[in-house]
């Protein structure tokens, strides 16, 4: 029994620690979720409890998680386990049946899986669960009952500190599709299906049947072309087609004009600011940051765009309201929160790949851009 109780314990605070940290690092990506299940279910009057839902949530699962793996106050962090298991099994169920958004984002962007294997994960999490809550007794601490609350406390600080960090800047471990490095050019591109194809003939007299590959049957002998005729055909799938990691991202023009094969392909250095909504976004980093150097950029022949997801009235009342003398782009407001989680946000791109990013309050001037990251 021992050992059950020890695998138990690994197995609740393993996932729970994990979850936790994964939606710590990535505060906005959570919030967006929880924005999402709120338009789902007609309640988007609670969007301004997003951000501290996604915190409070990723808070309690890193704590909760390590508190159970290393056994400090097992009376309070079983049942605080118990409670949580009891509360969201019940709810991923509602979610897989209703199916109101494709995944539940338990791993924020870290592993992506579907609202039934999430429930199905929360099966054997909830039996975990209740094994340690019924042996929570038994369950020893790694180390001496002194400062338990206050290791608990320092958890809880270290978690939100996380967070806020990552909220102010960006995630410390970035999980998306835009991460540094990624080559965007061949991720929006779907991964097409590699099959054979078999042709199944029948015997006109005897109805035997013969299957040969495709293009691989004797077409050119007359005798048996006239003996076989055509049945059916069977596909051996060898690698499945596969969605582009990138879907939705495209750049277009006020006159609707898609641009988004010219820029992704571009052989040279080229900025792209990311500002998915006008409106909200902070316009001091415009005026103090992205505008000299984008100047600066442009003296010296680089492109330098602003992709928003805002419309062409907000977009025109902007620029002219700042004054910014560079291209501004239309793109899709989902996929621009992906790219950067910060409004505005920076990227540096060379031939499709992605080789530096920023958030606004970090935003280095042009020179130190050249001299880092450009030959």
């Amino acid at each position: 029994m021992c050992i059950i109780i020890w695998l138990s314990r690994i197995l609740f605070g393993a996932v729970f620690v994990f979850s936790g940290f994964v939606k710590a690092i990535d505060p906005l990506g959570s919030a967006y979720k929880f924005q999402d299940y709120f338009v789902a279910f007609g309640v988007e009057w609670l969007f301004f409890t997003a951000l501290p839902m996604a915190i409070i949530l990723s808070t309690l699962e890193l704590v909760i998680g390590i508190a159970v793996l290393v056994g400090i106050k097992m009376k309070y962090s079983a049942w605080g386990g118990l409670l949580f298991m009891a509360f969201f099994t019940p709810l991923t169920l509602f979610i897989a049946i209703t199916d109101p958004v494709p995944d539940c984002g338990c791993f924020g962007d870290a592993i992506i899986i579907s609202n039934w294997d999430t429930f199905y994960k929360n099966l054997f999490i909830l039996a975990a669960a209740i094994i340690v809550f019924i042996y929570r007794n038994k369950i020893k601490p790694l180390w001496s009952k002194k400062g338990d609350w206050f290791l608990l406390a320092g958890l809880t600080g270290l978690t939100i500190g996380l967070s806020a960090y990552c909220l102010m800047y960006l995630p410390v471990i970035d999980f998306r599709p835009w991460k540094v490095g990624n080559n965007i050019s061949e991720l929006v591109i779907p991964s097409p299906e590699v099959a054979d194809l078999y042709l199944i003939f029948e015997h006109n007299e005897t109805g035997e049947t013969a299957e040969y590959p495709a293009g691989d049957y004797p077409w050119d002998d007359p005798e048996w072309v006239a003996n076989w005729s055509f049945k059916d055909q069977r596909r051996e799938v060898i690698i499945p087609f596969e969605e582009a990691e990138i879907e939705n991202f495209y750049i277009e023009d006020e006159f609707g004009d898609d641009l988004t094969e010219f820029f992704i392909t571009h052989d040279d250095y080229w900025f792209l600011v990311v500002a998915h909504d006008l409106n909200r976004t902070h316009t001091r980093a415009f005026n103090r940051k992205i505008t000299p150097l984008a100047k600066s950029a442009e003296q010296e022949g680089y492109k330098f765009i602003v992709l928003t997801g805002s419309s062409l009235d907000a977009m025109e009342a902007f620029r002219h309201e700042h004054q910014t003398p560079y291209p501004f782009y239309l793109s899709d407001e989902i996929e621009l929160k992906t790219i950067v989680r910060s409004n505005p946000g920076l990227l540096l791109l060379k031939d499709g790949v992605v080789l530096a990013k920023w958030p606004h309050r970090r935003i280095p001037d042009f020179e130190t851009i050249q001299g880092r990251y450009m030959d």
